[in-house]
């Protein structure tokens, strides 16, 4: 399934890439870079999502739409809609040019505003990807882990890169009785939780 990705997402995807490396090189200010995740890490969100039970299929922390991408691909090919969430709208504003340059407007739906202003109705979950901010991962787990479906899937980045800051978090979901969560060694590394 995406080992042939359509050249309209590829040609985005590498941009994008080389963007990233560029952020990462050449002192961008830590916001504005796209701190995005690397393609291996993209491709482990697409086949997780994919396997994914029924539910809605969400990420928070957009910036310039490159795991949305990945996560687009899953959802057209099981038939399904991402609501992706980004609070810098200038990130909003990459995000949705991504969309549009990508052709995947049609499974990708963007909400440009914080997700923790979005979760009363945020309904039955079958996958989330989380990776903004540290400092909300802890509210953001806790809302998305009481609307997962049986077997539903959430993903938090980072939990290697930023071990220290991300411990009780991790240390939390791994202690969670409603979920099996495991730590995976891929990319800054992954917090893959599944709903018991």
């Amino acid at each position: 399934m995406f080992h042939e990705i359509p050249s309209r997402v590829r040609d985005v995807m590498e941009e994008l890439e080389e963007a990233d490396r560029r952020d990462r090189l050449d002192g961008t200010p830590r916001l504005e870079r796209l701190r995005q995740v690397p393609p291996e890490t993209g491709r482990f969100l697409a086949l997780l999502c994919a396997t994914a039970p029924d539910g809605g299929v969400i990420e928070i922390g957009t910036s310039a739409g490159y795991s949305a991408l990945w996560l687009a691909l899953a959802c057209r090919a099981r038939h399904r809609q991402l609501t992706t969430f980004e609070i810098l709208p200038a990130k909003a504003s990459r995000a949705r040019t991504t969309f549009e340059r990508a052709g995947v407007r049609d499974v990708v739906g963007l909400v440009e505003g914080d997700f923790l202003d979005h979760t009363g109705p945020l309904g039955d979950v079958g996958f989330c990807f989380l990776d903004a901010e540290k400092d909300v991962y802890r509210a953001c787990v806790d809302a998305v882990i009481a609307s997962l479906v049986p077997g539903g899937l959430l993903v938090a980045d980072n939990v290697i890169s930023h071990r220290d800051e991300l411990a009780d978090v991790v240390d939390a979901v791994l202690g969670d009785p409603r979920v099996d969560a495991v730590v995976v060694p891929i990319g800054r590394g992954e917090l893959v939780a599944r709903r018991i």
